[in-house]
C-alpha cells in the first residue's frame, strides 16, 4: 500500500488526477552547445519582454486609459461615461497584460528547458515583485512631489518652495 505523500501526491490514498510525475518514452534529445546558447538568448529576450509588459502596468497603460476616458468625456459630455470607460479599459488592459505575461512565462520555461536548464517554475511572480519594488517608490515620489497633490491640507509643493 502506497501511503507516502510524495508517492500519492498528497494526503490522499491514491494519486490525484494530474499529479503523476512526467515520464518520457525516451529521454528528450539535447541540442548542441550552439543551439543551447541560442535558446538561452531567446529566454533572455522573453524575460525582457515580460519586464516591459509588467512595467507598462505602472505608466503607459493607466495614461492610455485616462486618455481614452478623457476623450469619451469630451465626446459625450458625461463625466460618468468617461470614468466608466477609463475603468473598463484599465481592467481590460490589465487582464490582457496578465494573459500575455502568463503566456510569455510559459514560453520562457519551455525555452529554458530547451537551453538545458531544469526549469520547473516560472518567474512571473518574481518579476512582478521586482517591478512593484521599482514602480511604487517612483510613483510615490511623483505623487508626493510632482503631481500637485496635497496630503490632508498640507501642500507639499508649498513646503518645497514650488508655489
Amino acid at each position: 500500500m502506497r501511503t507516502d505523500p510524495s508517492d500519492t501526491g498528497g494526503l490522499f490514498i491514491t494519486r490525484r488526477p494530474g499529479t503523476r510525475p512526467v515520464q518520457y518514452r525516451t529521454p528528450p534529445r539535447r541540442g548542441d552547445d550552439r543551439r543551447q546558447r541560442f535558446d538561452g538568448l531567446i529566454a533572455a529576450a522573453l524575460l525582457a519582454g515580460m519586464v516591459v509588459v509588467n512595467l507598462c502596468f505602472w505608466g503607459p497603460l493607466p495614461l492610455a486609459c485616462l486618455w481614452i476616458g478623457g476623450h469619451t468625456q469630451y465626446l459625450t459630455g458625461s463625466i460618468f461615461a468617461g470614468l466608466t470607460v477609463a475603468f473598463a479599459t484599465m481592467i481590460a488592459g490589465l487582464l490582457l497584460g496578465l494573459m500575455a505575461l502568463k503566456r510569455l512565462d510559459y514560453a520562457w520555461m519551455l525555452v529554458r528547458r530547451a537551453a538545458g536548464h531544469d526549469q520547473r517554475q516560472g518567474v512571473i511572480g518574481k518579476i512582478f515583485m521586482i517591478c512593484c519594488m521599482i514602480g511604487v517608490p517612483i510613483f510615490s515620489v511623483w505623487f508626493l512631489f510632482f503631481s500637485g497633490a496635497s496630503l490632508a491640507g498640507v501642500d507639499v509643493q508649498g513646503l518645497l518652495g514650488g508655489g
